[in-house]
């Protein structure tokens, strides 16, 4: 027995402090985990995802939610038993300027933990989380990189008033500013010291109303909707706080993580999609799936499907933690149904899929790697402020992006581009930025134009209802710089309706009236370019060959296609310079020509067209005409077995 023992302490011993964190409950390792919602169904479903993923991550140490609620509203509330829960005073319309801004309940929730909860004075480590994630794996602080006085938190990049007038003027440490968010893990006394000035801040810059446009605060609506998260950094920046910054931690669902990188934190704050399958949390704002029994979220593909979708393995990745997060909600909506009473529902091939052993193992505990734990400090490298590429060199990282919508008006221009983009030789990665409302995204069949970051919809603003489609373009970019890993040192941005060129060859050119011949020569490698991309882009569609619609010249109608305006280059030069004597009469001859032989197309065509439907017409009076002499005769015997009779 005493053996045995010795074993075992040796084993604990090994195990060292990360052992005795599992518990989350032994100081100096005792970890306590926040969220802050209100008192409506919206918070409520979250709440029940978030808890649900807390228990199955297996989180060491307890978690409390910060319920803000007016005290009318918590007359009709139904959702007080779906976590444990610490009740704060609604500052939702604030006490003393009435300004109408919920987001503040945060700071002002915490700043209330802080003072009258027992667990504040029995912890060393706090996690911060928002009610719209999904845990998949511990959160341990000091696991991450956390220590006293450098808390880790996750990368928000749209802060760009740390970097501008706006952190000069609400901090005296405007070089501390840190763009950080979502995921926060520090130390209890760093918490306790910057919680004050966390909601001192956020009343800051939100009465500070001179200073919200968006290119001072990042903010898309300018109205001062992100004033919390500057009043956090700059409180933090305040109390002398120097963030270690992850941006592998959490990902939202859509997005590809990096190789080799495990997130612990799905946060499904903006819209996503799988397929034809897609999810928007702000569809559900009313929802009351928690109290509905017998209803879930509409079920994301099931595995086997998401791996016939891709077949690249880190963009299939992208895939099954989209459909993970959704699962879990589900999952974890039926177990709050069954506590609330609700009859066991009736078995189907979804919920068989949830309680299979495959479902389990998709949803185990994720552990981290260490790509997962790797800070921007350390990941970032230093970018060259010059660079010319030598001939035959290597290129610095360049990524050329361009922004459409959900219409086929972008789509042919995109098939242009993106053919131009190979064409040409261009270094790096191309990325279409495709901004689409909800509605339009299901409708949407031009997926596999380009490679494509999805964007929602600011069309008709969300604040304004001004109707602006433009305004997609620096929303769009906004977007991908702050929910895309990008690996890029420079950034091309170009409009959907642009060539990119193949450099002339210099000897295929006549320098007779040199800047005319330039000119029309662009112009029509513009239009050959873009009818190439077409080309090949119903070729992989599989669109039946043009050349069939003639069989007296096979390639007569796509020299047709290609010639009907302008004809060949050769054809163009000619007809270009029909103002010199010696080229007037070749420049005329082969339009006249190809004019006559479309004319006599046209013709055939049209004849054609006009048999098959004189043959048509003539079928159906053939065979109504006989079913119309067959039903006299049917009559007529009736008629006489009747006389008989």
């Amino acid at each position: 027995m005493a053996k045995l023992l010795i074993l075992v302490l040796v084993v604990v011993g090994l195990m060292g402090p990360g052992w005795s964190a599992e518990t989350g409950r032994e100081a100096p390792w005792r970890i306590h985990t926040l969220f802050s919602v209100e008192c409506q169904n919206y918070f409520d479903w979250q709440t029940v995802g978030l808890m649900h993923s807390f228990r199955k991550a297996r989180q060491p140490g307890p978690i409390t939610r910060l319920l803000s609620c007016t005290e009318e509203e918590k007359k009709n509330y139904r959702g007080m038993g779906l976590a444990p829960t610490v009740e704060v005073p609604s500052m939702s319309r604030h006490p003393r300027t009435g300004d109408w801004y919920p987001a503040i309940n945060k700071p002002a929730g915490v700043v209330h933990w802080l003072k009258h909860s027992k667990d504040a004075d029995n912890v060393d480590w706090v996690v911060i989380l928002d009610a719209d994630m999904i845990i998949r794996g511990p959160i341990i602080p000091w696991e991450l990189g956390a220590e006293k006085g450098k808390p880790v938190a996750a990368y928000y990049g749209y802060l760009i008033g740390c970097d501008n007038a706006l952190a000069k003027l609400h901090t005296k440490h405007p070089e501390l500013c840190d763009k950080v968010g979502g995921l926060l893990a520090m130390h209890i006394d760093d918490l306790r010291a910057l919680a004050p000035l966390w909601l001192s801040k956020t009343e800051e810059v939100r009465e500070d109303r001179a200073h919200w446009s968006t290119n001072l605060t990042g903010d898309i609506y300018g109205k001062g909707w992100i004033s919390e998260m500057y009043g956090y950094s700059f409180g933090a920046a305040e109390v002398g706080l120097q963030h270690k910054i992850n941006d592998n931690l959490m990902i939202y669902p859509g997005y590809i993580p990096r190789e080799g990188v495990e997130p612990i934190l799905l946060h499904y704050g903006l819209p996503f999609s799988v397929g034809n399958w897609s999810f928007s949390k702000l569809d559900h704002h009313e929802d009351d799936v928690v109290y509905d029994c017998d209803r879930l979220f509409p079920e994301p593909p099931f595995p086997r499907e998401v791996h016939l979708m891709e077949s690249d393995p880190n963009k299939r990745r992208a895939l099954f933690l989209s459909i993970e997060c959704i699962h879990t909600l589900n999952e974890g909506l039926l177990l709050q149904h069954k506590a609330n009473g609700c009859p066991k529902p009736t078995g189907s091939k979804y919920l068989s899929f949830l309680r299979s052993k495959t479902f389990a193992e998709l949803t185990r505990p994720k552990l981290l790697t260490p790509a997962t734990i790797q800070t921007e400090k350390e990941s970032i490298q230093t970018v060259p402020k010059q660079f010319i590429a030598e001939p035959g060199g290597q290129y610095p990282k360049i990524h050329t992006i361009f922004s459409t919508e959900c219409i086929k008006y972008f789509d042919w221009q995109t098939v242009g581009l993106v053919h131009s983009f190979h064409l040409s030789g261009q270094p790096g990665n191309i990325t279409r930025l495709l901004s689409c409302s909800d509605e339009d995204l299901k409708q949407y069949t031009g997926h596999d134009l380009a490679p494509t970051h999805y964007v929602p919809s600011m069309s008709k603003h969300p604040l304004t209802g001004d109707w602006y489609p433009a305004i997609n373009k620096p929303a769009a970019v906004l977007h991908w710089l702050n929910h895309a890993n990008i690996d890029a040192e420079f950034i091309v941005i170009l409009d959907a309706d642009m060539i990119l060129r193949d450099p002339p060859d210099p000897s295929t050119l006549d320098h007779t009236d040199e800047d005319m011949l330039q000119r029309d020569l662009l112009s029509i490698e513009c239009i050959k370019t873009l009818n190439e991309a077409l080309r090949l882009h119903h070729e992989r569609r599989n669109c039946p060959d043009p050349s069939t619609l003639s069989t007296s010249k096979p390639n007569a109608a796509k020299e047709i296609a290609m010639s009907r305006k302008f004809g060949s280059f050769d054809e163009i030069n000619a007809v270009r310079s029909n103002h010199l004597p010696n080229n007037n009469s070749d420049g005329l001859s082969k339009p006249a020509v190809i004019d006559r032989m479309f004319s006599s197309f046209r013709f055939w065509l049209v004849a054609l067209w006009a048999f098959a439907g004189f043959g048509f017409l003539a079928v159906m009076f053939v065979v109504f005409s006989s079913r119309k002499k067959r039903t006299r005769g049917k009559n007529y015997r009736h008629k006489r077995r009747s006389s008989y009779t």
